[in-house]
């Protein structure tokens, strides 16, 4: 079976480009399974209710990372959403879930993790290694097929998450940094893992925002609003993971992109 996997979803214009794209991905790599990191897809920080919707019409299930509580009244609005997960080594009493078992439309089940990673980040997040452990042990044995996303800037962090759980997931993919790294592989255990899968935004663009912004602020020292580019050329970056979904075991990882405009 095949799983695809897409990194950052930033804006408005990442969001249209989803919608068009995965429909077409789906076919041409028959992906029964579809997990987008949304947590840049309401105007470039966090998601609301709406777009989380929106993002739910093509995609299976959807993670998120550090800014999971930027837009006002998604707190709320989590606890309606079956299908989104927020970082699991978030403080217990913080609303919304960080893994589920959901059903493969292709067969089986897949169980999502999403962590956050610790070095650069939020201090408020508890480890993601120990956290990890103790759901990969409240997991069902019938459930082979596991799939974690880790949301960490470090790539030394998401690197070793890999090795860490080399033959007891599917997958584990990195997001956050919005850069697509040229390591796509499956470990000796048979773990596919890629340290950043990319993002889905302007492809002229620096992580999705205005250059011109971004040139001014890095130039000048001042603070400014950094516009996310919402139209023109939007870049797709994804991970095609291939998987025995009788044992969990991946045989291939594929990084790909597409550009379309929006």
């Amino acid at each position: 079976m095949n799983m695809l996997f897409i990194g950052d979803v930033v804006g408005k214009g990442g969001r249209e480009a989803v919608k068009k794209l995965v429909p077409e991905l789906r076919r041409e790599f028959n992906c029964q399974f579809v997990v987008v990191n949304a947590e840049n897809a309401a105007a470039g920080a966090g998601l609301t209710g709406s777009c989380a919707k929106d993002l739910l019409s093509v995609a299976d299930v959807l993670t998120l990372g550090d800014h999971t509580w930027d837009q006002k009244g998604f707190d709320s609005e989590i606890k309606l959403l079956d299908r989104v997960l927020r970082p699991a080594n978030f403080s217990k009493k913080q609303p919304g879930k960080g893994w589920g078992v959901f059903r493969n439309p292709g067969g089986g089940e897949v169980a999502v993790i999403n962590l956050l990673g610790k070095v650069f980040m939020r201090d408020s997040a508890y480890d993601p290694f120990e956290t990890v452990e103790e759901i990969l042990a409240q997991l069902p044995s019938s459930v082979k097929t596991i799939l974690v996303d880790i949301h960490a800037e470090a790539t030394s962090e998401k690197l070793a998450m890999g090795y860490f759980l080399d033959g007891r997931v599917t997958a584990v993919v990195g997001t956050h940094t919005h850069v697509p790294t040229a390591d796509a592989v499956v470990l000796p255990g048979g773990t596919a893992r890629q340290t950043d899968v990319g993002m889905v935004g302007g492809a002229v663009s620096v992580l999705g925002r205005e250059v011109k912004d971004v040139l001014y602020k890095f130039s000048s020292g001042l603070p400014n609003r950094l516009a996310v580019v919402e139209n023109g050329p939007i870049r797709l970056d994804a991970a095609v993971i291939s998987y025995d979904y009788m044992t969990g075991r991946a045989n291939g990882i594929q990084a790909i992109f597409r550009e379309v405009v929006i």
